[in-house]
């Protein structure tokens, strides 16, 4: 038999993205070997015992030949066990137990068992993407995640259960139940998410919620333990809007990279909340093998750092370029990464290490400089929006005490406060005011003689940076989208002032 050659597309996680990769199998004349090329790492290498089990396993021939399979772009380090069925849908092709014809056009993704069922990885979401860039109009997977593959329009699926059936298909004498594709028209809440209704009191704190859910913004709670802090952020997510299909179809490729997907398309906005002691690589990411952090699991989401004084302060500073751009920039070996992370941060923190603050403060001067000092000025200057917290009196907390108004009614407001921003920003590669670049904050947002004045002053006292003259002018726009009012006023640049940050404890009022 003379030698043949067979390529088979298959794909590799980059990130959150894939990479198209050709497996090419040569069959050749030559004592019986198995060679596996193309920086694969240990696990790619195991593939030859699965793939040879597999095959015979399955009433198929293992050709005692000698075979060479390359995994290009060789430059790419492989890994994983993704690459399992490709290299056994080449070895079949290169043994000619399937005509090299129909190979054209489709490409394949699993892991096998020794029995030759086909397993599901991880990414498929990002697998199916990658194969419609690539011009690949059908793809084979496990009937597990086939109906999140299909999601991507323009790609049939072909959920295929162990080679035998695969075999089948290639010969035309079987035919895959297409995978069921779940409605793209609408995300709808699956669950009923804490109610703002809850919360008692700290009308100061509701209305900055509402104002960093309208526009996207980061923001900042001081105040003593049991204020409310960690309540009113686990209840953002409950006056957000739902996801866009654009924004849900982001959430679930994290999902599906970090193996954390449910059934199909994401329905609700990740909510995140490490524990203090993460590290700045579990916080952004990062590692031998560049893995999402948290703040790329919260992508389009909230991310709440609860204790923020408390973090390390390598990990809090690795947060910056996330909240100024949006993404992660990872560079290990000879590799570039990039991670996004949209996410909305929401943080708390006590005024002083006693964590009673003001008058009644045990700390000393010192301690108290000490703890506010573990803030930088650089990432405090990223917080859109700070506010203080009081006790709350004993009469908000009697259980006849008013009640707050409910989630629903909030999430009307922002909802509708979006929807403007949305009109107003048209084609704009910004969701909400928050991701609006400094260009196209000053073209998009002019101010009157008398609404600039404030803000024009805050800058010369030396109050604001010039990152934060922007950030207040984009708070302010949010604040007059809630009011429905088509110009940034005077009363909504001395809002968004009183709401800026020089440190925790002190805010730059205009």
């Amino acid at each position: 038999m003379l030698s043949v050659l067979a390529s088979v597309p298959t794909f590799a996680l980059e990130g959150v993205d894939a990479r198209e990769v050709t497996v090419e199998v040569d069959a050749r004349r030559g004592l019986p070997a198995f060679t596996v090329v193309g920086l694969p790492d240990t696990a790619v290498r195991e593939a030859r015992e699965r793939v040879r089990s597999a095959l015979l396993n399955s009433a198929l021939e293992f050709p005692l030949q000698r075979l060479t399979v390359n995994l290009a772009p060789a430059w790419v380090r492989k890994a994983g066990a993704s690459f399992d069925l490709a290299i056994a849908v080449g070895v079949l092709a290169a043994s000619g137990q399937i005509p090299v014809e129909a190979l054209d056009g489709i490409a394949v993704s699993g892991e096998l068992s020794l029995g030759g069922a086909l397993r599901p990885v991880r990414g498929a979401l990002p697998i199916a993407l990658g194969c419609r860039a690539a011009g690949l109009r059908r793809l084979v997977v496990s009937p597990e995640i086939g109906p999140e593959a299909a999601l991507v329009d323009e790609v049939e699926v072909c959920p295929a259960p162990n080679l035998g059936r695969l075999v089948d298909l290639f010969h035309g004498r079987w035919a895959p139940d297409p995978p069921a594709r779940q409605p793209a028209s609408k995300v709808a809440r699956p669950v009923e998410l804490p109610d703002l209704a809850d919360v008692r009191g700290q009308a100061d704190a509701r209305r900055a919620l509402e104002i960093a859910a309208a526009g996207g913004h980061s923001l900042l709670m001081v105040g003593p333990p049991g204020a409310g802090k960690t309540m009113l952020a686990r209840r953002l997510p409950g006056i957000l809007p739902s996801p866009s299909l654009e924004e849900a179809l982001d959430i679930t490729r994290v999902q599906s990279v970090t193996g954390s997907c449910g059934d199909g398309l994401a329905r609700e906005r990740p909510f995140r909340a490490p524990h203090h002691t993460i590290s700045a690589q579990g916080l952004v990411g990062g590692g031998a093998r560049p893995r999402p952090g948290e703040v790329t699991l919260a992508h389009r989401g909230v991310l709440f750092l609860d204790e923020l004084a408390e973090f390390a302060r390598p990990a809090l500073e690795a947060l910056r370029q996330p909240l100024e751009h949006g993404s992660v920039d990872i560079v290990r070996g000879q590799v570039a990464l990039s991670f996004p992370a949209r996410v909305l941060l929401v943080a708390a923190a006590n005024p002083c290490p006693c964590g009673i603050g003001g008058e009644r403060c045990e700390c000393g001067v010192l301690t108290r400089e000490r703890y506010r000092a573990r803030l930088s000025g650089p990432l405090i200057d990223r917080i859109d929006l700070v506010c203080q917290l009081a006790p709350l009196p004993a009469l908000a907390l009697a259980a006849d005490g008013v009640a707050g108004e409910g989630s629903a009614a909030v999430r009307t407001r922002v909802a509708d406060a979006r929807e403007r921003q949305a009109a107003r920003l048209g084609a704009s590669s910004a969701s909400c005011n928050a991701e609006l670049t400094a260009g196209a904050t000053r073209a998009l947002m002019p101010l009157g003689e008398r609404a600039a004045r404030p803000l024009a002053a805050a800058v010369d006292a030396g109050v604001l940076t010039g990152r934060g003259h922007d950030r207040v002018l984009r708070v302010a726009r949010t604040i007059a989208d809630l009011a429905g009012r088509q110009r940034v006023g005077r009363d909504d640049v001395a809002e968004a002032l009183g709401y800026r940050a020089v440190a925790p404890g002190r805010t730059a009022a205009a």
